[in-house]
C-alpha cells in the first residue's frame, strides 16, 4: 500500500454528535484530553447539539472556558433532526486529516484511536471498529442487534460489517466522499461501506455508557432498521414480486383441481368458507404489500422535496 501522501503529524477531528448528554459530557472532555492529548498530535473537537432540552450545551460552554487551548467547533442544531444528520453536521464542519466520529457517552473507547491510526499509516483509508461484546444493553437490544446486522448482510447488495457502528477513524478523502452523497435518508452504517476505499477492522469490547441514560427506544430503533432496509435493499419488492407470482400459480392449481372435482368426479365445489378464506388471505398480502411499498415511496417523498439535512440556529470556535 503506498503510505507516501499520508501527513507525519495529521490533524485529528473527534466528531461527536450529542443529545441530552449533560451528565456525560465533562467525562467526555476530560477522556479525550487525556487520550488525544497523549498521542502528541494537533486534534480538534466537533460536537454537534442534536437539539438537547437538559441544559448540554451549557456544559459544553462550561467545558470549553475550562480549556481555553481547545481548538473546537460547536453546532447547535435548530431541533433534533435525528443522529445520522448531526453526524454529517459533523463531518462538514471538520477539518482534519483523519476524522473519528464517536458517541457522547463514551461507550466508545477513544484509547482506540492510537491504534487505528497505527492502520491508518500502514495504507488504510477506514479503519472501523468491530464489537465483540456489548456491556451494559440489555438481552433483547443485544439479540435485536445481532438480528439487524445478520439480516442486513443477507439483503444489502453492499457488505456491511456486522457489529460495527459509526466509531471509526476515516481518511479526509473518505469524508470528502461520503460529503457528496445526497440523501437525506443516511444509513451511515451503510454509507461508510457504500464509498469503499481501503478498509480494515478493529476489534474492541464495548463498554456501559459513563453516565445518563439512552435516548433510543425500540421505536426508534425500529425506524432506523427500516431506513437501513429500504436504502439499501431491494429485497423486499422483489420478495413481494415473487409472491405474487406464487400465490397467482396457486389459484390457478386450486382452480383447475376444483374444476376437475366437479366435472371429472362429480363433487361440489365448497361454498362461503373457502371464499372468505381465500379473500381474506389475499386481501392481507396486499396491505402487506402496500406497507412496503408505501415505506419505498415515503423515502422517495421526502428526498423530491429536497429540504436540508439540517438546520444550524447557532455556530462557533474557539
Amino acid at each position: 500500500m503506498n503510505t507516501a501522501a499520508r501527513p507525519p503529524r495529521p490533524l485529528i477531528s473527534a466528531v461527536v454528535p450529542f443529545l441530552n448528554e449533560a451528565a456525560t459530557l465533562p467525562v467526555l472532555f476530560a477522556e479525550l484530553e487525556q487520550q488525544l492529548g497523549a498521542l502528541g498530535l494537533p486534534w480538534e473537537l466537533v460536537l454537534v447539539d442534536d437539539g438537547s432540552s437538559d441544559g448540554s450545551l451549557e456544559v459544553v460552554r462550561d467545558q470549553l472556558q475550562q480549556r481555553r487551548e481547545l481548538k473546537a467547533t460547536v453546532l447547535s442544531l435548530s431541533r433534533n433532526f435525528g443522529k445520522e444528520a448531526a453526524l454529517t453536521a459533523g463531518l462538514q464542519a471538520s477539518r482534519g486529516d483523519v476524522v473519528v466520529p464517536l458517541d457522547a457517552d463514551l461507550q466508545d473507547p477513544p484509547e482506540l484511536i492510537g491504534a487505528m491510526l497505527e492502520q491508518w499509516r500502514q495504507g488504510f483509508d477506514v479503519v472501523y471498529a468491530v464489537r465483540r461484546r456489548r456491556a451494559g444493553e440489555s438481552s433483547t437490544k443485544r439479540f435485536t442487534a445481532f438480528g439487524f446486522y445478520r439480516l442486513m448482510g443477507q439483503l444489502s447488495s453492499t457488505a456491511i460489517p456486522a457489529d460495527t457502528g459509526d466509531f471509526r477513524l476515516m481518511d479526509r478523502c473518505v469524508v470528502e466522499a461520503l460529503l457528496q452523497l445526497p440523501e437525506r435518508s443516511r444509513f451511515m452504517k451503510g454509507l461508510f461501506a457504500w464509498v469503499g476505499f481501503r478498509q480494515s477492522a478493529i476489534h474492541y469490547d464495548r463498554d456501559a455508557r459513563k453516565g445518563g441514560k439512552s435516548n433510543w427506544n425500540y421505536w426508534k430503533l425500529w425506524n432506523f432498521a427500516l431506513d437501513g432496509i429500504t436504502s439499501f435493499s431491494r429485497v423486499p419488492l422483489q420478495v413481494l414480486s415473487g409472491s405474487g407470482v406464487a400465490i397467482a400459480f396457486l389459484a390457478l392449481l386450486y382452480g383447475i383441481w376444483m374444476v376437475l372435482r366437479t366435472l371429472v368426479f362429480g363433487i361440489d365445489l365448497p361454498g362461503y368458507a373457502s371464499l372468505m378464506t381465500a379473500v381474506l388471505f389475499l386481501g392481507g398480502v396486499q396491505l402487506i404489500g402496500l406497507g412496503v411499498l408505501g415505506e419505498y415511496l415515503g423515502r422517495v417523498f421526502e428526498e423530491v422535496k429536497a429540504r436540508p439535512l439540517y438546520l444550524v440556529r447557532e455556530r462557533w470556535e474557539q
